[in-house]
């Protein structure tokens, strides 16, 4: 049997356990050929095909419940499940998502794309299965070490080891999550993966229990080999286990590619009521040098050479800086005028370009792990230590942190300045990671600085500005992408706070009043029409001097454009000014912002079309 005569789970189990390596190996190359034309999580679900293969082989999916943590790792899993002749499109526009998705297969059994989820959701499904009285359902997580790190994680193991739930929880440990895997948690694990002690003992104790009745263990062979190598473990990382210290019986650590091995394993503790926990050892990568070598890169790599495995570089000679590398550099540049500059990223230190910084001032940057709620009260603590952090979080993970914002820096006017990277509609990634919600959830918070660049320039004078002393809690967030530029390293220049500029005075009676780069969209349109363009630059403090003059100005339409939601965001803030100080004008306010509703993945440009926000819809709301 070929992987194109399998389309669904039950094809897989008609299989002999010696015919799942040539499965998985097809399988491995399927996602290495589809990706290398169709860019998308590469290094994370080459490393997980094995383990893809073994858990729809031994369990009864979609019956039993299978959960992927973040879901960069389930692209085996989706062709498993129906999607093979649509792979193809993943993360394109109309094709199917490149994460866990409930709407689109029972096979997804939970929606994920954020990290640390899958226990929590898992565990949630388990107690409801026992209070349906259904004990006979399985409930599997799959979370990977860097997920691990997650506060969300300890929260529900801790929960999960006092519950009597059927819930297997299968730890894929890489040493790696998008950047490399940090923090104590990780180096435990690598304590007991390296420890030839342990290793040598349970090598020994398993070749004992499966080799006296030809392969079949006694039911409580499982229980033996459990507390011998738990207890070879203890030995091994100087202290009890921590999983088993929760409460949950922990096995492993096995080789997540031995495919006879995992199988093997999973229908052993398929059998084994009550919380337990697998710990796997794959390759970030496996099967393709470059993504092995290099994982990090490899993560989400593009477009590639399928015959050599090398990237295809971009044709971007002459292009502007990604808004990310101009955030990187300009840290570099006010860190070394500011000694009291520190840089903190929640383990995308790569993504945001503080990797640039971390390799010139290694004592001054500080990847947390994936851990955002821990990232904000820690950059609190060092702004009342006398520092001056730049926190750097994507906005759609800010979510995670939106007590913190308020309660450790806001309430107590600390000098923390936040940086939302991939602020707007961020494209293929989709719903789960578009940051369409800051400016709304953060406009009712006191104490606050909020503020979008419309340009490179702009970031940079904006992370100039919040480091000055005493300026208290900043928000400034942006999007994903290219700049605007090529020329980007202009000269700091203080910035008023809350005040907005007029960058075309128009001569019509149309004025376009907008906040950060969609501005770029408006100025183009305003040639066209003859329009002035605002640039409020600030969302809070607002610019209320310059609304009244727009308002005094006469002018038979307003048009506001923003790449947040609607729902109490800035035209909502602007249109709330007008009713309260100029009513007549009220009735000529147009705003352009994101609808009431998650927003597909796809191209930016075609999002932007979808929600009206593209120069399109500018044009025809001047009408």
């Amino acid at each position: 049997m070929r992987l194109h005569d399998i389309q669904y789970p039950s094809d897989l189990k008609r299989l002999r356990i010696d015919e799942l390596q040539p499965i998985a190996d097809e399988l491995r190359d399927y996602i290495i050929d589809t990706l290398a034309t169709h860019p998308g999580h590469l290094a994370s679900s080459l490393g997980t095909v094995e383990l893809a293969v073994a858990l729809h082989y031994v369990f009864n999916t979609p019956d039993d419940k299978l959960i992927w943590d973040v879901g960069h790792q389930a692209y085996a899993h989706k062709i498993l499940t129906g999607r093979r002749e649509a792979f193809h499109t993943i993360r394109t526009y109309g094709g199917i998502s490149g994460f866990p998705k409930r709407s689109e297969s029972p096979y997804d059994a939970f929606g994920t794309g954020h990290s640390s989820t899958s226990v929590s959701a898992a565990l949630g499904m388990a107690t409801a299965s026992m209070l349906q009285g259904d004990t006979a359902r399985c409930h599997i997580a799959v979370i990977g070490d860097g997920a691990l790190s997650g506060g969300e994680a300890f929260e529900a193991l801790n929960n999960a080891g006092d519950s009597k739930a059927n819930l297997l929880v299968i730890l894929n440990d890489n040493g790696i999550s998008i950047d490399k895997a940090v923090g104590g948690m990780n180096s435990y694990l690598t304590r007991i993966t390296s420890s030839r002690r342990y290793n040598k003992l349970k090598e020994q104790v398993w070749r004992r229990l499966d080799g006296s009745d030809g392969g079949r263990r006694h039911d409580r062979s499982l229980n033996v080999f459990q507390r011998l190598t738990s207890t070879a473990k203890t030995v091994a990382v100087g202290g009890s286990n921590l999983f088993e210290s929760l409460g949950i019986r922990y096995f492993g650590p096995i080789d997540g590619h031995d495919i006879r091995q995992l199988v093997d394993m999973l229908q052993r503790l398929k059998e084994l009521e009550g919380p337990k926990l697998l710990h796997i050892v794959t390759t970030k990568g496996k099967g393709l040098r470059q993504a092995e070598q290099n994982p990090v890169v490899y993560h989400a790599p593009g477009r590639f050479d399928i015959r050599t495995g090398e990237q295809i570089p971009s044709a971007d000679d002459g292009r502007p800086l990604k808004y990310q590398e101009v955030f990187g550099r300009t840290i570099i540049e006010l860190a070394e005028q500011n000694p009291s500059i520190v840089g903190i990223t929640p383990a995308m230190a790569t993504g945001c370009s503080l990797n640039l910084m971390m390799e010139r001032m290694p004592d001054r940057v500080f990847d947390v792990g994936i851990a955002e709620q821990h990232a904000v009260t820690f950059a609190a603590g060092l702004a009342a230590g006398g520092m001056v952090p730049f926190c750097n979080i994507y906005s759609s993970f800010a979510q995670r942190a939106y007590d913190q914002i308020i309660h450790d820096v806001a309430l107590q006017r600390l000098h923390v300045v936040m940086c939302l990277d991939r602020a707007g509609l961020v494209g293929d990634d989709g719903p789960t990671h578009h940051g369409l919600f800051d400016l709304a959830a953060l406009r009712p918070v006191p104490n606050l600085t909020i503020c979008a660049p419309i340009d490179e320039h702009d970031l940079r004078n904006m992370m100039f500005t919040a480091q000055m002393p005493d300026r208290g809690a900043w928000v400034i967030r942006y999007p994903r992408g290219l700049s605007e530029h090529v020329e980007w390293q202009s000269p700091f220049e203080e910035l008023p706070v809350g005040r907005g500029r007029c960058l075309r005075q128009g001569g019509g009676d149309l004025a376009f009043v907008t906040l950060g780069t969609v501005g770029n969209d408006a100025l183009r349109v305003a040639g066209e029409l003859d329009a002035a363009v605002y640039d409020m630059r600030f969302l809070k403090p607002l610019d209320t001097m310059m609304l009244d003059k727009i308002a005094a100005a006469g002018y038979r339409r307003i048009v506001t454009v923003e790449d947040g939601v609607r729902a109490g965001g800035f035209g909502e803030a602007v249109m709330e000014y007008f009713a309260a100080r100029h009513p007549a004008v009220v009735a000529q306010v147009r705003i352009l912002a994101i609808p009431d509703e998650f927003v597909t993945h796809g191209p930016v440009a075609q999002l932007k079309h979808d929600c009206h926000i593209d120069a399109d819809a500018i044009r025809a709301a001047a009408n």
